[in-house]
């Protein structure tokens, strides 16, 4: 199959990222866009924007018949539909499939096994990948039984989703009953679907990911793992690869569980499976599946030299593995920080508006991934990612200076934004010596919450 023409049904700068690599490829793009995304610099790049609903989510990028309608009227070959919005509902996968329009990403099936975290699950197990202790939760009562089963703490989680949502964490059993409630509330309301489940809560976890690729039929690579520890309410802040402080055989573990869970379920395309490392006894544990592309991809890039986003289309127009294993030779490390716009004065409240003036830092080893210019509208109907400031070196001391640099040379006016909290993070002792838990971030914040707000200035 030849994809000639593609349709990307995102926005921001993953919209950018996916544009960078079919130009280089030949591949003419077509953005689908928003109304309050008709002016964007992804619609300025792609060589041709169509407008699919109005400025609301629900009414442009997760509205499948305009998106596909839209692949169609313009006689898309394929949809990109990079991360978030619909890239992991396999209503869009199976639209492509019936119009005949080239879905990059994994089968509908797949789709819907990696997002059932209950599934997910249970695939894990059969393919000898261990699982946190836990359960599904029917009621209160089955709750309270799993809990006292597992042990407390414990956390509630949502079958149908992730990114934080519908999940609380329980300390006490008679906090139990109110958090499930709580939980099955917000997972309804944000996935349509009210299902939870309880897992053992391991204290000062870390979260590791391992980047995949696989063919369809069984064959799957590996690229590596990164770090992904430094979280804020459950959202990812900065992820680095190589994850510090790993032994080589526990990461050959970690690689060799994430390859037997994707090929087990001979899986398609660019896939992520994420693992919480415990600490206390030597081990981890699967926790999802994302199916689709991560917005930490570039760190993995940076230090094997593999383009992503074009093996997704290539594995996707049918050409399969190009890469061995063997060829796969991560080099030196690499670090990524999300800049946001949000007011770290605030509780870290989105901050939309006009961007009066931006400077990105750039230079050796610096890679800045953004649709957002001097002039540009950062809109409230959606996530407040700005752009993502990636430090590749030969060792992790060398990319941690690099973006100590980086971060101190970017420039935003007219919008707040959480640079601050980034230096603050790159200064402190514990991140330096590498190793934090997803706890760190919490407990930093609890330590220096003025000099977060004192960097602002």
């Amino acid at each position: 199959m030849t994809i000639r023409r593609l349709l990307i049904a995102n926005r921001g700068e993953i919209a950018t990222r996916i544009i960078r690599t079919c130009r280089r490829l030949g591949i003419e793009t077509v953005l689908a866009a928003s109304a309050a995304d008709r002016d964007s610099l992804p619609a300025r790049l792609a060589d041709r924007t169509l407008c699919i609903g109005p400025s609301r989510a629900s009414e442009s990028y997760l509205n499948v018949g305009a998106i596909v309608h839209a692949a169609v009227a313009v006689d898309a070959d394929a949809i990109h539909p990079g991360y978030g919005f619909l890239s992991e509902r396999p209503v869009l996968a199976k639209a492509c499939e019936e119009q005949g329009v080239i879905f990059i990403g994994p089968t509908p099936a797949q789709i819907e096994c990696a997002g059932d975290k209950l599934r997910a699950r249970a695939h894990a197990e059969a393919a000898g990948v261990p699982v946190i202790p836990g359960g599904a939760v029917g009621s209160a009562a089955d709750g309270i039984a799993v809990a006292r089963r597992i042990g407390l703490p414990v956390l509630v989680k949502a079958v149908g989703g992730g990114g934080g949502r519908g999940m609380k964490r329980v300390e006490r059993i008679e906090e139990l009953p109110g958090a499930i409630q709580l939980a099955e509330s917000e997972a309804g309301a944000a996935f349509g679907d009210a299902r939870i489940y309880i897992e053992r809560f391991v204290t000062g976890g870390r979260h590791v990911e391992v980047q995949v690729l696989g063919d369809g039929r069984g064959g799957v690579v590996h690229l590596g793992e990164r770090d992904c520890s430094i979280q804020r309410r459950y959202q990812k802040l900065i992820e680095e690869t190589p994850a510090p402080r790993l032994s080589h055989p526990f990461r050959q573990r970690l690689h060799e569980a994430a390859v037997r869970f994707a090929a087990a379920m001979s899986y398609r395309g660019a896939g992520t499976v994420e693992f919480l490392v415990d600490p206390n006894c030597d081990g981890f544990y699967f926790l999802e599946m994302n199916a689709r592309i991560q917005v930490e991809h570039p760190v993995t890039e940076a230090v094997t030299g593999v383009d992503l986003i074009a093996e997704q289309i290539a594995i996707a127009a049918g050409r399969g593995l190009r890469l061995g294993q063997a060829a796969i030779c991560p080099r030196g490390s690499a670090i990524e920080c999300r800049v946001n716009a949000e007011d770290p004065a605030r509780d870290f409240q989105p901050s939309p508006g006009r961007v009066s003036a931006v400077r990105w830092p750039a230079g050796d080893g610096i890679r800045v991934d953004t649709h957002i210019e001097s002039g540009a509208w950062v809109s409230p109907f959606y996530d407040s990612l700005m752009a993502k400031i990636i430090a590749h070196g030969e060792g992790r001391e060398a990319a941690l200076e690099r973006m100590w640099q980086a971060i101190a040379a970017a420039r935003i006016q007219g919008v707040a934004s959480n640079l601050a909290l980034h230096s603050t993070v790159l200064a402190s002792r514990e991140f330096q010596e590498g190793g934090v838990d997803t706890g760190f971030l919490v407990r930093l914040l609890e330590r220096a919450p003025m000099l977060v707000e004192a960097r602002l200035g």
